[in-house]
Parts: C-alpha cells; sequence; structure tokens
C-alpha cells in the first residue's frame, strides 16, 4: 500500500466528537514519549512542532505501508478513533523506551519525541504504561517566532487551554489531516523536506478567518482535559490554501 491509499477524512473525520461507525472497531492507540528531564527541559513550541512531525514521519514511514512491519498496527489504528497519548519519560525510563521499536525525532531546537507503532487501547508496553501522562506542561523561554506563512502551519484555537502533553497530541492530528489531505506528490515533497512546520496562535479575528477558510479542523472527542467538540487546531498547508 502505497501513501496515497490513506484514506482521506474528508466526509468522516476521527476526530468527530459525535458516535460514528468507528467506535464499534477494536480501538488502538498511538503512543508518543517526550524526553523531558528536570534539568533541561525543552521549549514548547519546539516540543509541539517535533511531536507534530513524528506522527508524519512514523506516517511516511515504509515499515507503515504496503507489507511492513508496522503496517497491520497502523491500519488497525486509522480503522477507528486516531489516538494519540504523549507521554513523559527521563534517565533510564527514557533509555528503556528508546529500546523499543519506534522512531525519535529531534527538533529544531533540541526536543525529542519517539513515536511507537500503534497499540491496543489496553495493550501497552510496560516500559511505557509506567510513564505519567498527566501534567506534562513546558513554557518557551522566549516568544516564539513568527509562523512560516510559505510552509505548512497547525494554527492553535487561541480560545482552548490545554496541557503541553495534550496539545502536542492536538498538532499531531492536526498534521495528520494535513497529510492525508495531500497529493502523493505533494507528500513526497513535504517528506523530502524533513516535514517543516511552524505551530502558531492567532489572534481571535484570524482565528474566525481560518474556521470558515475550509482547512482542514480537529475536534477533539472529548476524553481529557476539554470538552467534547472543541476545535483545537486547523491544519493549513500552501497545498491546502487553493
Amino acid at each position: 500500500m502505497s501513501s496515497d491509499d490513506i484514506p482521506s477524512p474528508a466526509s468522516e473525520s476521527p476526530f468527530r466528537s459525535g458516535p460514528t461507525d468507528r467506535d464499534q472497531a477494536p480501538q488502538f492507540v498511538l503512543p508518543l514519549v517526550l524526553h523531558l528531564e528536570k534539568t533541561d527541559p525543552p521549549a514548547r513550541t519546539d516540543a509541539l512542532r517535533t511531536a507534530a512531525r513524528a506522527v508524519l514521519t512514523i506516517l511516511a514511514d515504509e515499515r507503515s505501508l504496503g507489507d511492513g512491519a508496522w503496517a497491520e498496527a497502523m491500519r488497525d489504528w486509522q480503522d477507528a478513533r486516531i489516538r494519540k497519548v504523549v507521554r513523559r519519560a527521563r534517565g533510564a525510563e527514557w533509555r528503556k523506551a528508546a529500546a523499543l521499536d519506534g522512531i525519535t525525532v529531534t527538533g529544531e531546537d533540541g526536543a525529542e519525541v519517539r513515536v511507537f507503532p500503534p497499540i491496543p487501547l489496553d495493550g501497552w508496553p510496560k516500559e511505557l504504561a509506567k510513564l505519567q501522562v498527566s501534567g506534562t506542561d513546558l513554557e518557551d523561554p522566549e516568544p516564539p517566532a513568527a509562523p512560516d506563512l510559505s510552509g505548512a502551519v497547525l494554527w492553535l484555537n487561541p480560545e482552548v487551554d490545554m496541557s503541553a502533553g495534550k496539545t502536542m497530541a492536538q498538532v499531531g492530528h492536526g498534521a495528520q489531516l494535513a497529510w492525508w489531505e495531500l497529493s502523493g506528490t505533494e507528500r513526497k515533497a513535504w517528506r523530502e523536506a524533513g516535514f517543516p512546520l511552524s505551530v502558531a496562535t492567532p489572534g481571535a479575528p484570524r482565528w474566525r478567518e481560518l474556521t470558515e477558510s475550509g482547512l482542514p479542523v480537529v475536534r477533539d472527542a472529548g476524553f481529557t482535559e476539554i470538552a467534547p467538540g472543541s476545535c483545537t487546531v486547523i491544519a493549513d498547508h500552501p497545498a491546502l490554501r487553493r
């Protein structure tokens, strides 16, 4: 199966809050682990960008396609709700997590996120099950640079407050929606460029414009932190602005 065979969610997004036929399928989750040392935490925006790129990286990986080692798990995951869970690890915990089958993606400013093939919702490996999921919060030491509007931008809802871990999952959703909407040629170009992207929070007027633009929108299912149906991220990519 090539990357072109992944279905577009335009008519039935797995991020909608309402019940769908997908809820009857076995549920899987995509684990992401943030490397978070006490003495040198990553900047929030770099962690968000890196989480989004990690999702794109595993979607495009040869092991996720066709008869690849992860392909069946990826298909099972994408046939149900596209859940992502972000946990954090430091020291020996990070080294144990890094030894599991997966991909570590390093951000522009040094953030590290490891993404793993999807697992059943109740089937976490012991090395990941013990990692904490709540309370992951980060700060930017200085205001983030303006987003590069010539490339992909994941816009965050300025009216929704989320922890860093929750936001990492949401921008991962946004990146995945953008990926699904692109043609094979557009995906290849983005992949070969290293999945450059920005994460930014617009002002309220700009956010309203984006919600009416027709770009892919992530609506959270409301399992954690925020109300069901909350619009969290708008996925913007040059190829989708037509």
